[in-house]
């Protein structure tokens, strides 16, 4: 199974994620925000999959912080947009894997899928 997690390492979400992944033997590629940047099209395909409000953490410092006009208005284009340009707004972690797609860390959904 091909699974890639996406996420911030220093975010305590995704340490979680990875240790549990790491502790039940799943191997997993990680996706580093920071180092290797938030691809807009990855993302509007996540968008598409789950819906802008799924993936978008409006919850975060990050969205908090932005000019109103970023914040108004918001469909699923201008998230993906305010996404791409500020990817600590993207929900941590995101796992892809063969049919699926995780988004945040809850174990009795991972359990279900893994």
């Amino acid at each position: 199974m091909s699974i890639t997690l996406y996420g911030i390492p220093n975010c305590d979400t995704v340490r979680k994620a990875r240790n549990w992944l790491d502790a039940r033997g799943v191997a997993h590629a990680f996706h580093d925000y920071r180092k290797q940047g938030a691809d807009p099209a990855k993302i509007a395909g996540w968008v598409e999959q789950a819906g802008w409000e799924k993936v978008l953490n409006r919850a975060g410092t990050t969205f908090r912080k932005l000019p109103d006009t970023d914040k108004a208005g918001l469909d699923a284009g201008k998230a993906v947009a305010v996404m791409a340009a500020n990817p600590s707004a993207i929900k941590r972690p995101v796992v892809e894997y063969p049919g699926g797609l995780l988004i945040g860390f809850r174990e009795s959904e991972w359990e279900q899928v893994f």
